[in-house]
C-alpha cells in the first residue's frame, strides 16, 4: 500500500527498512540449512541477545540450540527454585537466585525465536519428569531431581552444587557447538554470554565445595 502523500507514513517506511539492513548486517554465515525468520520478541534476556523481532537467517543449528537450550535451562530454574526453601548456605540460595534470574527471560527469548521461526517450542515435563532429555549433556535424570527434592541442609547445598557444576559444563558444551554452527547472530551472541557467565558459576560452585 503506498502513502506518498502522508510523511508518517514515509518515516515508518524508512525507520522499517534501516532496522532491517542493521539487523540483516547484524546475521554472519553459518553451516547447516538456512532458514528466514521474522515475528516479534518483546521479551528481554540478561545474555544481551536481541529483544526485537528475530530477523535475517538462522539455521538448523541454531533451531537445535534453542529447542536443547530451553529444556536445559528449565531444569536449571527447578534446581534453583528448590535451593530456595532447601538450602542451607547463604551463598548457595545467592547463587540459584542468580542461575533464575539469568535463565528465565533466556527462555522466553528462545521459544520466541522458535515461535517466529515456525518451528516447535519444547513442550514442560510435569515435575520432575525430565526423562525426554536426560541424553543432554549435563542433563539430571528424573531420579537425579527426585534426591535434590528429598535433600535439605548442608546435603542440598553439596548435592545442588555437584549437580549445577555438571549441569553448567554441559550447557557451555551446547553454546560452544551453537558458536561454531549457528547462523542467527542473536543466538551466537546468547551462546557466548552463556560460556562467559555459567564459567564463572562453575568456578564459583567449586569453591564452595572446596576444590578451588
Amino acid at each position: 500500500m503506498r502513502s506518498l502523500t502522508r510523511r508518517t507514513a514515509l518515516t515508518a517506511a524508512a525507520a522499517a527498512a534501516a532496522l532491517s539492513l542493521t539487523l540483516t548486517a547484524c546475521g554472519s554465515d553459518g553451516g547447516g540449512k538456512d532458514h528466514s525468520g521474522s515475528g516479534h520478541d518483546s521479551t528481554k534476556t540478561t545474555a544481551s541477545a536481541s529483544a526485537s523481532a528475530p530477523s535475517g537467517k538462522h539455521n538448523d543449528a541454531d533451531v537445535s540450540f534453542a529447542q536443547g537450550m530451553i529444556p536445559h535451562h528449565r531444569q536449571a530454574v527447578e534446581m534453583a527454585d528448590l535451593a530456595a526453601t532447601r538450602a542451607s548456605s547463604g551463598a548457595v540460595k545467592e547463587l540459584a537466585a542468580e542461575v533464575k534470574k539469568a535463565q528465565d527471560p533466556e527462555i522466553r527469548t528462545m521459544s520466541g525465536w522458535l515461535e517466529a521461526w515456525g518451528e516447535k517450542v519444547p513442550e514442560a515435563m510435569p515435575g520432575m519428569d525430565h526423562s525426554q532429555h536426560e541424553g543432554m549433556p549435563g542433563m539430571m535424570s528424573s531420579k537425579d531431581m527426585e534426591e535434590l527434592k528429598k535433600a535439605s541442609g548442608a546435603a542440598f547445598d553439596t548435592a545442588f552444587l555437584t549437580m549445577m557444576v555438571e549441569h553448567h559444563k554441559g550447557a557451555v558444551d551446547m553454546a560452544r557447538t551453537e558458536k561454531k554452527q549457528g547462523s542467527y547472530g542473536p543466538a551466537k551472541t546468547m551462546a557466548d554470554a552463556i560460556i562467559k557467565t555459567q564459567n564463572e558459576e562453575i568456578t564459583q560452585m567449586n569453591k564452595l565445595l572446596g576444590k578451588g
